[in-house]
């Protein structure tokens, strides 16, 4: 009970009823009330439910028909309903990179492939939910965001910022001088001149019709609209958003599913140069993984030549393609690692003699001694010309170098200039690794770095280089396979490296490398297509070479690619007979046996034709058993038969002319046969190779076949090594998912016995086959089953909605296939973890959902409802001929047009009728009717509506609907009774995953998320192919569908609630993903119906929450949960706005009336409704639904008994802030008409934050502790501040009725002991009082008024001092805080936060708040920071986030400039719409008369703004209420709270004295009109005399910056309006105004002596005690001197002073308390102090002209 509300305690035992009664008025519409009263069962009141549980929304279909607005257009429409246009579908054809998509050429295509086309050409399906991005979740307030709503703010002027620092006073009035002219815009052409003469002060600006006498409702009014113009709109724009982790309802849209490509580097060869030139040389280039030993690229050919070395081989080679003269090429590496080489590999023209030989000129001859040895190299290039006129067409190996790839990157990196130059070289003694940069030499420091680190590995950001390789080693016959080049890599890049020790061939081969730009020019991909701009073909291209990733990479197929690659390794023809020495492989690509049916798809090299029909390998001179480095690229045609083979034929060269021997001898033949059991093969074989010709009919065998008759070398042994490995998007490689996709297709063509494997699968066995197969899918390798995910999905989904007919049964797969999916997704969230989003959706998925799911298309072969022709495959697009097709073709094509549509529900029609009415509609002969063929089968048709009116209207509506092509024959095969049922995916799904259970339910449950969006975009699908999207949304879908999905979700939201200890993480992503299903419903289903399931989920929570013993997790996740479908994009229109509520259906009283008897409340309609308008009452929380239930949350968190709720605080106020912040930036509801419907659904937030006030942080507290900006002296700002919560507030608190004689230093209520750790961090309290002005400025103030006149007392005043705390709350800080904070800057550093932890620990207070949140500790501090509101999020997240340890600390002055500009806009903004609502009070109040005791709570907090730093802007409009206010209520001030005139002189003044020209207009003005409204009161303006001069002294004696030049110029412009004042012309008034500036005139000149004194505190005490002693007839003066002395007394430590001058003061106020009234215990006068010190007797009342106390207001 300890911890019960104070209030609450005293509930029940407070005796005086007129408190009991107040308190009951305050309470009655207390949210907190209604829940404690309905706990404890003292109402039993059948319209109330407690804030605990969620009430039964409104059936908003039913509503809006059964109340339709009054207003048919404009504004308010659009709060009413959702935009017509909000869900469109859109079929946006995909990117595609190339100028022509990739296609197969062929137009006949197996169903697989054609199958794999569709899925890489057809548009993307795409749901779009038209205002999405108006949500919350879309619409995050972001930094940019901010500054962008931020522009045009006019800079606020605030006398703080204007205020100079220095002392030197012509300097203040040069600087004013200078600003003076950007101030405002009052006239002011007097000012300038005074400027110039300061001696005889000029006046400020007269207010014009000050002296009117104007009715006070006119006067409101003109100050209503003044303060009304140049608002600025959106309150939230100016406050920084809270700082929280990524908003849970974010969502990013998935990306578009492209080609994978790694990081991207351009390799450009620029030139080649040997020491002697006689022949053509030919380079490739390739990448290789040491580590992985694996090539990771397909080969680059490129060549040099000049013009006259390529001539030599004119007679061999046919004409270049412009394809194969590529220089530069981009590689893709998605793995970069240290261990990465760029291999280049020469070859050169095959000629007589080995390599060495052959190389020996290269490495003697210079080419400085070209003129010593011109004979030799003549005869060089002869023999040069001999065999390449004879041996042209074949190659030898010749010379090879690496470049350590990383070496290059990281050393380019490290330079300052715009490219690198760098050589390498394998010097003898450098070290083969030397790079010399601009001659100077650095060390191998990059090439020991043999880390893989990511850091060093990065390939997109480093500089371009220039490399010249100056060395090549020549090729080893003996060593040319890939494992001696792995070697050799590993080896460079030791120290001792064995190459170092060979001569290399000397050379110089330049290229650059540098990161590919973004979209290169003239690029050719892979298979030679021109990727997008690809401006003229006559450009020599630059050639994107394919990756073989070091490791997997899942990313699906999205193009048509299908490439084989052949790489012969080695041959031993050592035990072969005869002579077979230099030996190449002919390698060809064939469709049948004949020789002429070689493919021309084998891909040229460099200076070639594009495509040749053979390609051969190297020779190496005289080795029997030679190896190869060769690469065979080849297109595979799309769709193999069993007769394309592969076909190597190996010959003997012989490399010298000799009479009678042909230039080749065949000496062997092998083959590999490309399909094996209709899959692809690939891999390593080793082939025996048959010394004589293949037989007939070879190529469907394999030659390890034995066939009869043939001749073997080495008796039939595996003497051949050669790979295949394929790159293909048609060919899965993967035995388990050929198979399923096999049977799938086997299904669709109806094409049995399928053969797969060794097995021949029959009819009958089918079904087990098709399900096991399902099953299998889970064993295959995971990289296929992601690149042919979209596939393979489609695929599943296809056998749920149309479930295959076998042997004349329907077999249904709902089951099997979701079972599928479901382990398929699985499959990938577990090992794709770095693909996820923050709600553990995988990226592949949600694209797949996002751009690739449609409904399928549900009869066979027809291609899927999308564009034209495209839906299916290309080749469908031939309906132009169908005049030669028979005449069923017409009738099949109406008949699609229905069907293609995907799932028509609707009545079932037999099948007959349909026939009928097509062949009516087509007008056919009946002949061709063929309703007799189905016979008993047709039942299973599904259910179709006649489609003759569907078809005409599928035909208007746009093309894009659906395709009208089929293929004939599966067609009549559909017609011959196979016609498969249909089924709706959505409605499948949802009852799949209802009857699901044990792992299966377990599996769909982790990836909740998958099939929710799955069924959304299934149903939006389904309504727009059947016109649906515009129905009633009752009539949408089936009940049955309804009920699964209302299972669903109730069995869902019990295993939130019952497993959220448990599987925590899973629980999250569960319970995000049924928010965000709910939300998406709320778009297309019956609302009314999705309400109904938030409140299932509700109940199953709260049903939980009070068995919990610490029920904060689980709140956490309904916040969660709520937070996402509150960011629906229509979350206003859901909410009602424009309903007024309806009271209670019960003719009762509602219990709001019923508890408060004083509280004003008739029970009257109207009344009732402006109540219910501002409570969480049940018919608010029914209307409202979905504000209801999060403005209850925040009430039911924030109340101080909710146990254990305390750490989700500020979790709720981010969510209400969120919400109020993205409605405040929507355009939609930029009008204010708008806005204020809007802040309706917020009312009761006003109620909730009033329950609050003694939990929030205290904001005023602070401004004792730190200087104030102003400067006054601090007790005599301490006692201004004084209590904030008003007396009869703090008598109700203690139940007690005398009045407290102290008034707390602090706002916050002491006697609240014991609660004072539940305090809200300042951060929870700045961003709920922000939500407060929200809604304050933007409702509607007729409302507010009403409501304001409902109020008790007391509970006004709860109103009033939570205005005071925001004044406190919003003030500005002023550009110098901003500065102060900005000098907190570090450097950056690994461990930001140690060092920051250690920069800020002890210093001030924010910063240690800043710390100690960063530990998770703020919630729990009591204490408030130094800066109070400064610890305002915003420098923290700018300046110090740790997150951003990259960023510059460091701000810029501009930044700060923004900021302080900002800032000073959100303390105009904020006090503006506090001086509003206090208008509004005071209206209320001027209607009521009965509620005056709270004007003084008003005038408190008018006094308490001007007290804070204002802007000039706010403290314009500010005293203008200030006049009003006085004018209106003049007594109050004059008699009743005399206390505050006092505090209401010394503000005027203190602005009078401003460095602002407007401020002080107004401050003079005021303070005149004040004088004169208590002259009238009573011929006299004492009060206000005394007050005034009282101001003044203790004004002058504590300010340090204070100007007396402006102050002499106020009291100028008060003179000036007393000469002008004609009415009281006749009075004594003027000549008491004269006298009273004469008499301040005098202090301000005492003040300045005192200035000048400054430095001499002798000088100045002597100086205080005369000015003290001038002052003997005012006794208050002469009081405020004395303790302006005492004070500089005790500051120098002379305390016998200091307490002399005290004992003055007692003696003068015992003078004075004597005359008043005569007691006993009173002292009697200063005589009684005389035993202390005689000199007291001064202190006597002495002359007669001292004003006796009645009459001046003295006051102690």
């Amino acid at each position: 009970m300890a911890e019960r509300r104070a209030f609450a305690q005293k509930i029940s035992r407070t005796v005086a009823a007129e408190v009991r009664k107040q308190i009951s008025g305050q309470y009655s519409g207390s949210p907190q009330l209604l829940k404690n009263l309905n706990i404890v069962g003292s109402i039993s009141h059948h319209t109330t439910v407690p804030l605990t549980e969620a009430v039964d929304p409104v059936d908003l279909e039913d509503y809006l028909i059964t109340h339709p607005l009054a207003v048919d257009s404009g504004l308010l429409r659009d709060l009413i309903e959702f935009p017509p246009d909000d869900i469109e579908v859109v079929y946006s054809p995909r990117d595609c990179r190339t100028l022509v998509s990739a296609v197969p050429e062929e137009s006949e295509m197996d169903p697989h492939v054609r199958d794999c086309i569709r899925s890489y050409t057809e548009d993307w399906a795409i749901v779009i939910r038209k205002y999405h991005k108006l949500g919350t979740g879309f619409n995050p307030n972001t930094l940019d965001k901010q500054k962008e709503r931020q522009k045009g703010l006019p800079k606020q002027v605030f006398e703080s910022d204007e205020a100079p620092d220095g002392n030197n006073y012509q300097d203040e009035q040069d600087d004013l001088k200078r600003r003076s002219m950007s101030i405002d815009d009052t006239p002011r052409g007097s000012w300038a001149c005074s400027i110039f003469d300061l001696k005889n002060s000029l006046p400020d600006a007269l207010l014009p019709n000050l002296l009117d006498r104007t009715p006070n409702e006119e006067i409101d009014r003109q100050n209503d609209d003044q303060r009304k113009a140049n608002r600025h709109k959106e309150l939230f724009a100016l406050h920084p958003s809270p700082d929280e982790e990524e908003p849970i309802e974010r969502l990013s849209v998935p990306e578009v599913p492209k080609e994978h490509f790694g990081q991207r580097l351009l390799v450009k060869c620029l030139s080649l140069k040997f020491e002697i030139e006689i022949e053509p040389i030919f380079a490739s280039l390739a990448l290789y993984d040491v580590k992985e030993k694996k090539k990771i690229s397909e080969n680059f050919y490129f060549d040099l030549n000049s013009e006259q070395m390529k001539g030599l081989l004119r007679p061999h080679v046919p004409p270049a393609a412009i394809t194969t003269l590529a220089r530069s090429a981009i590689f893709s590496i998605t793995y970069p690692s240290q261990d990465v080489f760029l291999v280049i590999k020469l070859e050169k023209v095959l000629q007589q003699g080995d390599i060495g030989e052959c190389a020996e000129p290269y490495m003697i001859f210079k080419e400085a001694d070209a003129t010593k040895n011109k004979e030799k190299l003549e005869k060089l290039k002869s023999q040069a010309d001999q065999f390449c006129q004879r041996l042209g067409k074949y190659r030898m190996p010749f010379a090879w170098t690496a470049i350590h790839l990383m070496n290059i990157v990281s050393s380019a990196g490290s330079l300052e200039r715009d490219s690198t130059e760098v050589e390498i070289s394998t010097g003898e003694r450098k070290g083969s690794w030397s790079e010399r940069r601009n001659s100077s030499l650095v060390g191998r420091r990059s090439l020991e770095r043999t880390t893989s680190g990511d850091d060093s590995c990065n390939l997109t950001s480093f500089r371009p280089a220039t490399l010249t390789v100056t060395n090549f080693f020549k090729q080893e016959g003996d060593r040319l396979s890939d494992e001696d080049l792995y070697k050799f890599l590993a080896d460079m890049r030791r120290p001792s490296s064995v190459l170092r020790r060979l001569r290399p061939i000397t050379a110089q081969l330049k290229i650059d490398i540098s990161p590919a730009p973004e979209n290169p020019h003239y690029c050719l991909t892979p298979e030679l297509l021109q990727v997008k701009l690809y401006p003229d073909s006559r450009v020599r291209p630059t050639r994107e070479i394919l990756e073989f990733p070091a490791r997997d990479v899942y990313v699906p197929n999205t193009t048509y690619r299908n490439l084989l690659y052949i790489y012969p390794q080695s041959l031993n023809f050592a035990n072969r007979q005869g002579s077979a020495r230099n030996i190449t492989v002919k390698v060809q690509f064939m469709y049948g046996e004949d020789p002429s049916n070689a493919m021309p798809v084998i891909f040229g090299k460099s200076s070639c034709s594009e495509f040749s029909k053979e390609a051969y390998t190297a020779v190496v001179y005289h080795n029997r058993s030679p190896d190869f480095h060769e690469e065979i690229k080849v297109k595979l045609p799309a769709t193999l038969t069993d007769h394309h083979h592969l076909l190597f034929t190996f010959y003997h060269v012989s490399c010298q002319q000799k009479q009678n021997t042909p230039l080749e001898t065949p000496v062997g033949y092998t083959w590999i046969p490309m399909l094996q059991n209709g899959r692809l093969k690939t891999g390593q074989f080793c082939l025996p190779v048959s010394l004589e010709k293949p037989p007939q009919a070879y190529s469907v065998l394999s030659p390890e076949v034995p066939l009869p008759g043939m001749k073997w070398v080495d008796n039939h042994k595996g003497v051949f090594n050669v790979e295949v490995v394929a790159v293909s998007s048609i060919h899965t490689q993967d035995p388990y998912l050929d198979k399923f996709f096999a049977l799938v297709n086997a299904l669709d063509e109806h094409m049995f016995p399928v053969r797969i494997g060794d097995m021949r699968i029959m009819e009958n066995n089918l079904e087990n086959e098709l399900k096991s197969s399902i099953a299998a899918l889970n064993s295959s390798q995971l990289e296929p089953v992601v690149r042919f995910l979209y596939l393979l999905l489609d695929k599943l989904i296809l056998l749920v909605v149309r479930p295959p007919v076998i042997a004349g049964q329907i077999v249904n797969l709902g089951q099997a296939s979701f079972e599928a999916m479901a382990s398929i997704i699985n499959r990938l969230h577990k090992n794709l973890e770095g693909n996820h989003d923050q709600h553990g959706r995988n990226s592949l998925l949600a694209s797949y959902i996002y751009y690739v799911f449609r409904l399928p298309n549900t009869y066979p072969n027809s291609p899927s409802p999308g564009p034209g022709g495209l839906g299916g495959s290309v080749h469908y697009a031939t309906m132009a001929r169908s005049a030669v097709r028979p005449a069923s073709l017409n009738l099949n094509r109406s008949r699609s047009l229905s069907n293609s549509n995907p799932d028509i529900s609707g009545t079932p029609t037999s099948p007959d009728d349909e026939v009928r009415s097509i062949i009516g509609s087509k007008g056919l002969d009946r002949s061709n009717s063929w309703v007799n063929t189905g016979g008993p089968k047709a039942a299973p048709w599904g259910s179709n509506p006649s489609p003759s009116a569907e078809s005409t209207q599928a035909m208007d509506r746009s093309c894009n609907r659906m395709s009208s092509h089929t293929e004939t024959s599966s067609f009549l095969q559909t017609l011959t009774g196979r016609l498969p049922t249909k089924k709706l995916f959505h409605e499948e799904l949802a009852l799949q995953w209802v009857v699901c259970s044990g792992s299966v339910r377990e599996s769909a449950l982790q990836q909740a998320w998958f099939f929710f969006e799955l069924m959304v975009k299934s149903m939006v699908h389904h309504l727009y192919f059947n016109d649906k999207l515009d129905a009633p949304r009752k009539s949408r879908f089936p009940e049955r569908f309804m009920d699964d999905i209302a299972a669903l979700v109730s069995t869902i939201a019990s295993d939130i609630v019952s497993r959220f200890q448990k599987d925590t993480e899973m629980v999250e992503r569960l319970n995000t993903s049924l928010a965000f299903f709910l939300n998406d419903l709320l778009s297309v289903m019956d609302r009314g119906f999705v309400f109904s399931l938030i409140k299932t989920c509700y109940k199953q929570v709260s049903s939980k929450l009070y068995s919990l013993p610490t029920p904060s997790v689980l709140v956490s996740l309904r916040l969660d949960f709520l937070r996402i479908i509150c960011s629906h994009e229509h979350y206003v229109t859901l909410n009602l706005p424009c309903s007024l509520l309806t009271p209670p259906a019960s003719p009762s009283p509602s219990v709001s009336s019923a508890t408060s008897q004083s509280s004003g409340f008739s029970t009257t309609v109207q009344d009732q409704k402006i109540a219910n308008m501002f409570e969480l009452s049940v018919p608010f929380r029914q209307q409202h639904y979905l504000a209801g239930l999060v403005l209850t949350e925040l009430a039911v968190i924030l109340d101080p008994d909710a146990e254990g709720l305390f750490g989700l605080h500020k979790k709720v106020i981010n969510m209400v802030h969120n919400l109020l912040s993205s409605h405040d930036s929507d355009p939609r509801y930029s009008d204010p008409q708008i806005k204020a419907r809007v802040a309706m659904l917020y009312l009761p937030l006003i109620g909730i934050i009033m329950e609050t006030v003694p939990q929030l942080y205290d904001f005023t507290e602070t401004h004792n502790q730190r200087g104030r900006p102003i400067c006054i002296a601090t007790d005599d700002y301490e006692s201004e501040s004084g209590s904030m919560i008003s007396q009869t507030v703090a008598m109700a608190i203690a139940g007690t009725s005398v009045p407290q004689l102290t008034r707390p230093g602090s706002f916050l209520l002491t006697s609240t002991s014991g609660r004072q750790h539940t305090t809200f961090s300042a951060e929870s309290s700045r961003s709920l009082l922000i939500c407060l002005l929200w809604v304050l400025k933007n409702a509607d103030e007729t409302v507010l008024q009403k409501w304001f006149t409902d109020l008790s007392v007391l509970q006004l005043n709860r109103l009033l001092d939570l205005l005071y705390l925001c004044v406190s709350c919003f003030e500005y800080k002023g550009k110098k805080v901003f500065e102060r904070m900005n000098s907190l800057t570090f450097k950056k550093s690994k461990d930001m936060r140690a060092k920051l932890e250690e920069a800020i620990l002890g210093s001030i207070g924010a910063r240690q708040e800043m710390v100690r949140r960063s530990r998770g500790q703020l919630e729990r501090s009591p204490s408030g920071s130094a800066f109070g509101s400064q610890e305002n999020l915003r420098w923290r997240k700018d300046m110090t986030h740790w997150r951003q340890n990259t960023e510059k600390l460091d701000k810029s002055r501009a930044e700060i400039e923004h900021e302080a500009l900002i800032d000073g806009n959100l303390a105009t903004e904020a006090n503006l719409i506090i001086l509003d609502t206090l208008e509004i009070v005071v209206q209320t109040v001027s209607v009521t008369e009965s509620k005056e005791s709270i004007l003084g709570g008003v005038l408190k907090v008018l006094l308490h703004s001007m007290a804070c730093n204002q802007s000039a802007v706010y403290l314009q409009h500010c005293f203008a209420t200030q006049r009003a206010l006085v004018s209106k209520f003049p007594e109050l001030l004059f008699e009743e709270e005399t206390e505050q005139c006092a505090d209401l002189c010394l503000r005027l003044l203190r602005h009078c004295s401003s460095s602002i020209g407007t401020i002080r207009s107004h401050a003079s003005a005021s303070l005149y009109l004040l004088m004169r409204q208590n002259f009238e009161i009573g011929n006299n303006f004492a009060r206000v005399k005394m007050q005034v001069t009282m101001s003044l002294s203790s004004l002058v004696g504590t300010s340090q910056n204070f100007n007396e030049e402006f102050l002499r110029r106020s009291l100028k412009t008060i003179l000036t309006y007393a000469e002008e004042d004609l009415e009281l012309r006749e009075t004594t008034f003027p000549d008491q105004v004269q006298d009273l500036v004469f008499n301040l005139h005098m202090i301000l000149s005492d003040t300045v002596k005192m200035k000048e004194h400054q430095e001499d505190p002798e000088m100045l005490i002597d100086l205080m005690y005369r000015i003290a002693k001038g002052y003997q007839t005012s006794p208050d003066l002469r009081l405020t001197w004395l303790q302006n002395m005492a004070g500089k007394h005790s500051e120098r430590s002379n305390h016998a002073e200091a307490a002399q001058c005290l004992v003055h003061s007692a003696a003068l106020v015992a003078e004075y308390l004597s005359m008043l009234e005569d007691r006993k215990y009173l002292p009697v006068g200063c005589v009684t102090f005389q035993n202390i010190s005689s000199n007291v007797l001064e202190e006597s009342a002495v002359s007669d002209d001292v004003v006796s106390p009645d009459e001046e207001g003295w006051h102690v």
